[in-house]
């Protein structure tokens, strides 16, 4: 019995000085948002969703207003899209892990496999998910956690810049296409930056929220359900109800 207690407080002190550790990583690394542009009023201001779909996140964003910052600024990668899916007022933008995020729609087709490559392998090439919705968010995706953002028309401005920046391009500066999505009317592109443990799809939504002016900090963001409660704590924004 004194083994076994000692062996307790053992794994109890270790447990404590790991959540110790990431409190104060999180601490340390907290963004501390930009109140100018965060959160957004007046008529230019656009309303962006962050989407949970429990182990992925993404971004719904309107499109008419994706394409009108696009247009403005020549970015050649975001007119395509939004003249792909122009039959449509909101898209979702994902990004993650190309053999992950291809061949596990689910949570329910997790392969351990893939999971474990994508997080530890070196050099794993990442993609865009496009997802063109025929309605808004909430109805779109009944079962999923999702928070409105009001960004100001500057924020959404450096939001819609920093996406295109996100696709590949080919040498006549186009988006690489690579197929049909998961699910829906859907796209995947070919993408910029390698995904593992430290930069997963949500520490890339989280990104973006950043340069929007929205406050977030990457040891959270590193689940959705860490993002979510950031959001909460910080932005004091709460999750829109189930329909």
């Amino acid at each position: 019995m004194k083994r076994l207690r000692r062996a307790l407080r053992r794994v109890a002190k270790a447990f404590a000085a790991l959540l110790i550790g990431l409190l104060l990583a999180a601490v340390l690394t907290a963004r501390p948002g930009k109140p100018a542009l965060f959160p957004g009023a007046g008529e230019d201001a656009v309303t962006v969703h962050f989407v949970s779909h429990g182990y992925h996140s993404g971004l719904v964003l309107p499109r008419a207003a994706l394409a009108s910052a696009a247009g403005r600024r020549g970015y050649g990668a975001l007119i395509d899209v939004a003249a792909r899916f122009a039959a449509y007022d909101t898209v979702e933008v994902g990004w993650g892990d190309e053999q992950f995020y291809r061949h596990v729609p689910t949570v329910a087709s997790l392969e351990w496999k893939l999971a474990l490559q994508a997080l530890f392998r070196p050099g794993n090439a990442s993609v865009l998910h496009v997802v063109g919705l025929p309605a808004p968010a909430r109805q779109a995706f009944p079962i999923s956690d999702i928070v409105a953002l009001r960004l100001s028309g500057e924020g959404f401005e450096r939001l819609v810049a920093a996406l295109e920046t996100s696709f590949a391009k080919d040498a006549q500066s186009r988006p690489v296409h690579l197929g049909p999505g998961l699910y829906g009317p859907s796209l995947f592109y070919r993408a910029v930056g390698e995904f593992h443990l430290f930069n997963v799809c949500n520490h890339w939504t989280a990104r973006l929220l950043d340069v929007a002016g929205v406050p977030t900090t990457p040891v959270l963001a590193t689940l959705p359900a860490g993002l979510l409660l950031d959001l909460r704590l910080r932005s004091g924004l709460a999750k829109i109800p189930a329909s």
